[in-house]
């Protein structure tokens, strides 16, 4: 349902790329294109400049018409995708002007920034400066700190990359939102790392659960009587990256079934980290009770195994807000992993998980130990971590951070609009 008057027009870039599908038809992300809806049932018009990838689109790619009836209200706006020094220094020039002719038609501003060359959610905040716009800036990770962590590990021309982009990387982040008029930062993690530079900011998130996806009551109390006895079933969702520490959430299985824990776990997601994660399960002695499924598109399908499992166990390396531990929570699954701000707000309230120190294993295993032996405790962290989620569905939180950019940005004096 439309829920503003006149003729407010927002434009946003993103990173997300939009590929061109065997018919020459746009496609994107259906998280994304989710996104676009909830941007214009909070604004009368979209505007969104979103990278054009020349590749075959990934799987979870979908038309443009998935958005439904909101896109007759949003205009796509192409840019090229210039990851590389040399084409983003060939392609600058002429994006700059695409940008500001988009910037000269909106009345919001709000960008997302992340990255060094071809970053052109940075480009769109110094261009904004440029003409005196008030702009938000919004990022939900803290990139260059994700960066310098990836020149500990990995391939060598890797490390190097990591080692001589991520201080610049730095620097730009911090330019573009001390300039910014406020910035939008999805979670405490992201918040604490980048508030102190911003003029305003503001804590948002930025998620795709509907109402319907949150665990209905009777599905809990089955979920809560089923997990009485039996095996415990642990959970994670995500990519098989060093970032998420794999290493880690493994050394935690053997340490759990070392201790005679009765459990089965499984990681699904895709990454670089897949073949080395199944050797070290072979050598653990770890594949009757560990699987990796891969990725899927289907997020039926993962929501059911979230809803399914006991607990959601991560070891994540690097700050970040990760949207799948609010999927875990609306699924009624508790949250076991290593401390961080994002975490610790998340279950704050109802304290709907456990959370160990930073790189502890072994108190992360014990942890676990504890509740495996305890299903009292495990059903009342359950009941809890499903009350943790309530406030949080798309809806809500698109409209939070459509409320903050107007009360941050004000109607914007926009000069020249046609």
């Amino acid at each position: 349902m439309q829920t503003v008057s006149g003729d407010e027009r927002l434009l946003i870039y993103a990173p997300v790329p939009l590929h061109r599908g065997a018919d020459g038809a746009l496609m994107l992300e259906d998280q994304a294109c989710n996104g676009l809806r909830l941007w214009a049932e909070n604004f009368d018009r979209v505007i969104a400049m979103l990278p054009l990838d020349p590749g075959p689109p990934p799987p979870a790619w979908v038309p443009l018409d998935r958005i439904g009836p909101n896109a007759a209200r949003i205009e796509i706006v192409p840019l090229p995708q210039a990851w590389r020094p040399d084409r983003f220094l060939r392609t600058l020039g002429p994006t700059r002007a695409v940008i500001r002719d988009a910037i000269g038609r909106a009345d919001y501003l709000s960008f997302a920034i992340g990255g060094l060359f071809g970053d052109w959610g940075a480009v769109a905040c110094i261009e904004a400066r440029r003409m005196g716009r008030p702009h938000a800036v919004w990022t939900d990770r803290v990139e260059s700190e994700v960066t310098r962590r990836a020149a500990r590990s990995g391939p060598l021309r890797r490390r190097l990359r990591s080692m001589l982009t991520y201080r610049p990387m730095a620097w730009l982040e911090r330019h573009v939102i001390r300039n910014a008029t406020v910035g939008l930062f999805h979670g405490r993690e992201t918040f604490d790392a980048y508030a102190p530079y911003a003029r305003a900011a503001e804590i948002v998130h930025d998620i795709h659960i509907g109402r319907a996806d949150h665990i209905a009551p009777l599905a809990l109390s089955e979920k809560k009587r089923a997990l009485r006895d039996g095996p415990l079933r642990l959970v994670y969702v995500g990519r098989a990256e060093p970032m998420k520490g794999p290493d880690d959430w493994l050394s935690v299985m053997a340490k759990l079934d070392a201790a005679g824990v009765d459990f089965t776990a499984a990681w699904h997601g895709a990454g670089s980290a897949l073949p080395a994660m199944q050797q070290d399960i072979a050598r653990r002695g770890l594949a009757g009770r560990v699987t990796l499924p891969g990725f899927t598109t289907d997020r039926a399908a993962v929501y059911a195994h979230l809803r399914a499992a006991h607990l959601f166990v991560f070891c994540h390396k690097t700050p970040e807000s990760p949207r799948v531990l609010i999927e875990a929570l609306v699924s009624g699954t508790p949250l076991a992993g290593y401390d961080a701000a994002f975490a610790r707000e998340l279950i704050a309230t109802e304290g709907g998980g456990v959370l160990v120190p930073q790189d502890d294993t072994t108190a992360l295993a014990q942890a676990i130990a504890r509740l495996a032996g305890d299903r009292a405790a495990l059903a009342d962290l359950v009941a809890r971590a499903a009350r943790d989620g309530m406030p949080y569905d798309d809806e809500t939180v698109f409209r939070h951070r459509s409320d903050l950019i107007r009360r941050h940005l004000g109607p914007a004096a926009t000069p020249g609009r046609r």
